[in-house]
């Protein structure tokens, strides 16, 4: 290990690692799924879809494996772990991709809603890295990717409590990566701006300001590469988000007017929103009553 500077991680080749993926049935997930695949790795998706998530391993083939997660529940995630485990041996890699990303101005958005976003966003990575970094201590490798956002550095109106939850897992990334920096684990942040993926439908947002699932994917895996504390995607969206904190209020808000930073509001309605809000009302009342049940 380095006294100064980065540590020294010990390097993991993708080629044979084992991956495991949260909410890897669409999206950022499977798209992460397909790029470690690509590389010769062996993956575990965990969804709470586990159709969708065999369908997405058939898909990618005989190194890819499906299992049922609820990130929300540590008895689910332990069980999860261990059937990774005995199928493919110890994870090298936990990419906490799990997230959700409803659109409501704060005081309208339900209590249930406000649960559902940060048990996903924000429990179920605590829940994985407090489960997984142990084993990777012990073996003195490891290394784990949160995919956050660039609202982690930032906000948007109609999204007050999604912007919170990405700005936790910002700090709990920075924090636990200094905390095992020693062990030979990293731990890394993935910060995307809006991405072409079910979660984002309806938005209208300018091409400039959209990224596919793709991209993010290779910044998982670039990341596993260089173990870097955090990286933005594109990489300008970082410097933009970090230099605007610096400008005063009054010409943020010109420059936000300027770019209709509200227009999310007005994303709910939109057709092409309508099966991912069905199913973000499914996934909030299952977790509801899983969570009273127990």
């Amino acid at each position: 290990m380095r006294l100064f500077g980065q540590p020294r991680y010990p390097s993991i080749d993708p080629s044979g690692a084992v991956v495991a993926i949260t909410g890897g049935a669409r999206g950022i997930g499977q798209a992460t799924a397909r790029e470690f695949i690509g590389h010769g790795a062996v993956v575990a998706i965990g969804d709470l879809d586990v159709d969708a998530a065999s369908a997405a391993a058939a898909e990618l083939g005989e190194r890819a494996a499906a299992f049922e997660l609820d990130v929300t529940r540590i008895d689910s995630f332990t069980a999860f772990l261990k059937s990774v485990t005995e199928r493919f041996g110890p994870i090298d890699v936990l990419v906490n991709n799990a997230g959700v990303m409803p659109i409501a101005p704060f005081l309208d958005e339900p209590d249930t809603l406000t649960d559902t976003i940060l048990n996903v966003n924000v429990r179920g990575p605590i829940n994985g890295m407090r489960l997984v970094v142990p084993g990777m201590i012990e073996r003195g490798r490891g290394h784990v990717v949160n995919i956050a956002s660039v609202v982690g550095r930032g906000h948007i109106p109609g999204l007050a409590v999604y912007c919170a939850s990405k700005h936790a897992i910002v700090g709990l990334t920075e924090t636990v990566r200094a905390e095992v920096a020693r062990t030979g684990v990293s731990v890394s942040a993935i910060l995307p701006t809006m991405v072409g993926t079910e979660a984002a439908s309806g938005i209208d947002i300018p091409p400039v300001g959209m990224v596919e699932p793709a991209d993010v994917a290779r910044a998982v895996l670039h990341s596993l590469r260089t173990r870097r504390a955090e990286i933005a995607v594109p990489r300008w969206i970082g410097a933009l988000a970090t230099g605007g904190r610096l400008l005063p209020e009054g010409v943020q808000r010109t420059a936000r007017r300027l770019i209709r930073d509200d227009r999310g509001f007005a994303a709910n309605a939109h057709p092409a929103r309508a099966a991912y809000l069905e199913r973000l009302g499914r996934q909030t009342s299952t977790l509801t009553d899983k969570n009273v049940s127990t």
